[in-house]
């Protein structure tokens, strides 16, 4: 355009010469810097870091920027998060328990996470967030926790259960899960009396502890519950209760053939 104004200056050119030259200018001037726009915006950078799986565009397509073009998906990797909900209404229970003596609160807020084959994951996490508000249509809090991943062990879409201690409950009975049984009448589970007759008990579970149940109503210390063999152990029928730590000592004897 210098040229062009010099040439303007000695009438050399007409003034509607030089408009029409300087607006191709400018015209020239803005195409050169969408280009180098377009440019920059070809070099798309991660907004995380992890692993990026198969790509969802070939080299040398047109993706264009006014649209949503998912080119490909980046999986972190290390740390994890699990995604899970919990119960409102169990949430509720658990506060006002908390709030009336009954349970108290866990100092801990490590999670321990079990593999889909029941292994326990050796590294613990802990609960990233816990959202402020009940899901209207399933009833339910989010939660997530975080769990550092060095050996990359825990893959994104897997299925994991998760363990935490949110109260504590002290002076609490615990019996084994198999020794409840469903009844028409409700939970019960079999007694040997005073007299060594078997009878049979109704309880009322509050949850579990491990594999145990934890037993809100219907038990007192000392009572003798029926583990092993309920199945000849008949209402009214006579019995000579054996510990069940000797049983376990018995049993793991037989399994190694001494």
């Amino acid at each position: 355009m210098t040229r062009f104004q010099r040439l303007l200056e000695i009438n050399a050119v007409s003034q509607q010469d030089y408009d029409l030259a300087l607006n191709k200018a400018k015209q020239a001037d803005a195409a050169r810097v969408r280009a180098e726009e377009d440019l920059e915006h070809a070099h798309v950078l991660a907004p995380i870091a992890g692993h990026i799986g198969r790509s969802e565009v070939t080299e040398g397509a047109l993706v264009s920027k006014s649209a949503a073009t998912l080119l490909a998906t980046i999986e972190q990797l290390d740390p994890v998060y699990v995604n899970f909900t919990q119960s409102g209404a169990d949430l509720l229970r658990l506060r006002q328990a908390v709030a009336s003596g009954i349970l108290k609160r866990a100092d801990t807020t490590g999670v321990e996470l079990l593999l889909e084959d029941g292994s326990t994951y050796p590294r613990r996490g802990r609960i990233f967030f816990t959202d402020l508000a009940v899901d209207a249509g399933t009833g339910s809090v989010s939660l997530r926790a975080e769990f550092p991943n060095p050996k990359r062990e825990l893959l994104p879409g897997m299925f994991v259960r998760l363990r935490f201690p949110e109260a504590l409950a002290e002076n609490v009975i615990r019996v084994p899960q198999r020794a409840v049984q469903a009844s028409e009448q409700g939970q019960l589970v079999m007694l040997v009396g005073a007299d060594g007759k078997v009878a049979p008990r109704p309880v009322t579970t509050s949850g579990m502890a491990g594999a145990d149940f934890v037993i809100a109503a219907g038990l007192q210390a000392g009572d003798q519950v029926i583990v092993n063999g309920q199945q000849k152990a008949r209402p009214g029928t006579v019995v000579k209760p054996v510990p069940l730590v000797e049983t376990l000592k018995l049993e793991n004897k037989l399994s190694s053939g001494k």
